[in-house]
């Protein structure tokens, strides 16, 4: 059954406080696992923070201590189209279009989202919820919390983009090895794979992402969008094409407030006071 709108508001929470603003899981009674219409509406929130004024950081958290997110919520059923009676149940194609239009768009959200975006991960990150966490600039770990790649657990494919983003942070050869094994990556090993930036107790999870993305939203707003676009598309650019798009970026980014703020502030050897534009 659908979710109305106000039960969609209570399973996706959202608010900005101090110029940050908070994306927050809310379905603990199904492990914070998503629901077709939660990925919806996460997803078009990333995309509404595009170009605004009053958030200039995202944190993507979770609510409880145990879980961050389990993946898809598999409970929801899906709604294809109709078909002849001795049709399949899901024909060949429905599935590749309800990943292309449903979770790529979601990660797509994050990685193309204009502002810096913390993964604060209170606990188990599962599947397409650990694909969650991988796609944002920056990830928090409570020591409590693991990353699971559970898909051979289960005879699946990765899928949500894993395959792309993994090895982009930790090379082909650790992936297959999460993703054959499936096994569980505690706080810690993430820590050493390079899968998070930090891990701090459960207790002062929050304080470290409030920390960070209030440092982050009291800065020069778009040479942070700027420097997310380039260092997001290094990977998959040669050298000539990013040194021509990082000029550009150079160039728009001169033209900004802030930059000239920071000139000023350093010829008159004061601190700079960043406005976000």
């Amino acid at each position: 059954m659908d979710a109305t709108a106000e039960q969609l508001d209570e399973l996706v929470l959202f608010e900005i406080v101090d110029q940050v603003a908070w994306i927050t899981i809310n379905n603990p009674d199904k492990a914070n696992a998503i629901s077709p219409q939660m990925r919806d509406r996460m997803a078009e929130l990333f995309e509404s923070l595009n170009g605004q004024f009053d958030a200039r950081a995202v944190v993507l958290t979770a609510t409880g201590d145990r879980f961050f997110c389990t993946g898809a919520d598999i409970s929801v059923g899906r709604e294809y189209a109709p078909r002849p009676d001795d049709a399949p149940k899901i024909a060949v194609g429905e599935p590749r279009r309800m990943m292309l239009r449903g979770q790529h768009p979601l990660m797509a959200s994050i990685l193309d989202c204009e502002l810096p975006v913390i993964a604060a991960v209170n606990g188990t990150a599962a599947g397409v919820g650990a694909h969650l966490a991988f796609m944002c600039d920056l990830v928090i770990m409570s020591e409590n919390a693991k990353f699971i790649e559970v898909f051979a657990r289960r005879g699946l494919v990765p899928d949500a983009l894993g395959t792309w983003i993994l090895p982009r942070l930790i090379g082909p050869m650790r992936t297959k090895e999460l993703m054959f094994f499936a096994d569980d990556v505690l706080s810690e090993r993430a820590l050493e794979l390079g899968l998070c930036n930090k891990v701090v107790p459960s207790a002062d999870l929050r304080d470290a992402a409030t920390a960070w993305a209030e440092r982050l939203a009291s800065g020069p707003t778009k040479a942070h969008m700027f420097t997310k676009w380039l260092v997001n598309r290094a990977l998959d650019t040669d050298r000539h094409t990013i040194a021509e798009e990082e000029s550009w970026a150079v160039e728009l980014n001169s033209g900004t407030v802030d930059s000239k703020e920071g000139i000023a502030s350093f010829q008159e050897r004061r601190d700079p006071e960043w406005r976000g534009f």
